[in-house]
């Protein structure tokens, strides 16, 4: 049984969510990755900041990133997962919450990331395919 843990990119970092966009857009260029999950004061999962989300949902709007924080565009429900969950839990998160990026948790704590690449290194291409179908397909964009 593979599981979550074995498949995601350690390393992970919060994004506090007061924290501004410029400081998350940052932290993203020095990670080189695309998304923080955003953590409340206690260190618990409130959402999932993307670059996409910085640019679209405050340069594009006008607004200037220094002065808006990480919270204030956290939105929904944010979808984690367990460290020890196998690989056909892991999917079928992504895939039911048209999701490409799950944080992984144990034991309350921020161990790691699974994306679209760390799945591919792990699933046939087949597999990969089903997952792009299930992901994409419904509504034509994914978020996260």
């Amino acid at each position: 049984m593979t599981t979550a843990g074995e498949i995601m990119h350690r390393g992970a970092q919060w994004i506090p969510a007061h924290e501004t966009l410029d400081r998350a857009a940052q932290l993203m260029r020095e990670l080189n990755v695309g998304a923080l999950p955003i953590s409340d004061t206690n260190e618990r999962l409130c959402g999932i900041l993307t670059d996409r989300d910085i640019v679209v949902g405050c340069v594009a709007m006008g607004h200037d990133p220094a002065k808006i924080t990480a919270g204030q565009l956290a939105q929904g429900t944010p979808r984690w997962i367990d460290a020890g969950a196998d690989i056909d839990e892991v999917i079928h998160e992504m895939e039911e919450h048209q999701i490409r990026r799950l944080p992984v948790i144990e034991n309350k704590r921020l161990v790691g990331m699974i994306s679209e690449a760390d799945l591919a290194r792990h699933l046939s291409e087949d597999q990969m395919a089903a997952w792009a179908q299930g992901v994409y397909a419904r509504t034509g964009t994914a978020r996260h």
